[in-house]
């Protein structure tokens, strides 16, 4: 990937401040000022990483139209509205231009793998070394299946979508078009259903359902999506779901909801669109999420959110704002406590 810093900024829809005929071929970060970056291109976009501006030797700089320099800088700058968002767009150019290169020889089905004849294969798809591909399994064109992937009887796989090595969906479920499935998922695995019985013991409850992702759809390394006891477990389009995330049968996961490492939700437990959940948030079954809610890493949940578009924060949960001011009491209850004692011994 080679650009000029004019062709750059064409991209990003900004303005070259400095030499725009200079080339950048790799990206860089702001922070490594050690490093000689001549060709890389890096941007700025948090205020703590201001001071590196002035010492990287980054080829360019993509700013915010909002930053105000307080020194001389030596790199060349990339002037664009917002550029956390513009080099999230270069970065997505640069992974369309790698993985079309790397996709384009990934055709074909290497051995050994089992592909059942009973399966529906698409065009220009790959399916990597000691796969398995079970019967009446459909799978759409350019599917890229990679090695010791599971992919069980009637499943569905949609246009596009990504399969890592030792993915496992097991039978009946759905992958929508342009997923991707990173190493170690497993997509339709028994929900955590039993029942108790009067001696103590539990019975297992058959899970008979099955999980769809529809379109979009990204899920983490080692993540486990379960399936429905009845119906199915759903991941609505658009969704985002990080590493080493439990995902219980039944639970509905509405569109363009994004969910950070090792939250837990469980079962039937119905999440609406364009919500936030920060790492090792809790999700109690069977309550409703309003659409556009946001909840701080570790916060706990035990009760229906029906208002949307509000933030939360504490276990259980409290409105953001009102955590802090309760946190604000919280923080003086030991002094509070020694004044009460110290009261009590005046008596």
């Amino acid at each position: 990937m080679k650009f000029t810093l004019q062709q750059l900024a064409g991209l990003l829809n900004g303005r070259v401040e400095g030499d725009d005929t200079k080339i950048v071929d790799k990206l860089g970060k702001i922070d490594e000022t050690t490093l000689d970056q001549e060709g890389a291109v890096c941007f700025l976009a948090n205020p703590k990483y201001e001071s590196f501006i002035y010492q990287t030797k980054a080829t360019a700089v993509i700013v915010s139209e909002t930053f105000v320099p307080k020194h001389p800088i030596s790199s060349n700058l990339i002037w664009v509205k917002d550029a956390y968002s513009a080099f999230t767009t270069l970065l997505e150019q640069y992974e369309a231009i790698t993985k079309a290169q790397y996709f384009a020889k990934k055709i074909g089905i290497e051995n050994p793998s089992f592909v059942s004849p009973k399966a529906q294969l698409g065009e220009n798809i790959y399916v990597g070394a000691f796969a398995y591909i079970g019967e009446n399994t459909k799978i759409g064109k350019n599917v890229k299946i990679y090695p010791q992937s599971y992919i069980g009887e009637n499943v569905e796989i949609g246009d596009n979508s990504i399969i890592y090595a030792g993915v496992k969906i097991y039978q009946d479920c759905k992958i929508g078009q342009n997923c991707t499935l990173h190493a170690g998922v497993v997509i339709g695995a028994e929900g955590f259903g039993f029942a108790p019985q009067p001696d103590g013991s539990y019975k297992n409850i058959p899970q008979l359902g099955n999980v769809i992702l529809e379109d979009n759809v990204n899920i983490g390394a080692n993540t486990t999506i379960d399936r429905a006891t009845i119906g199915a477990t759903i991941i609505g389009k658009g969704t985002k779901i990080d590493n080493l995330v439990q995902v219980g049968h039944n639970v509905e996961i509405g569109k363009n909801t994004v969910i950070a490492s090792q939250v837990g939700i469980a079962g039937s437990a119905k999440i609406g669109d364009n919500c936030m959940l920060g790492g090792q948030v809790g999700i109690s079954g069977h309550i409703s999420i309003a659409n556009g809610s946001k909840f701080a890493g570790q916060s706990g949940l035990n009760n229906n959110i029906t208002t949307p578009n509000k933030s939360w924060f504490g276990s259980p949960v409290l409105e953001y704002k009102e955590f802090l001011k309760s946190y604000v009491i919280f923080k003086q209850l030991p002094d509070l406590k020694k004044r009460v004692e110290d009261l009590e011994k005046k008596e």
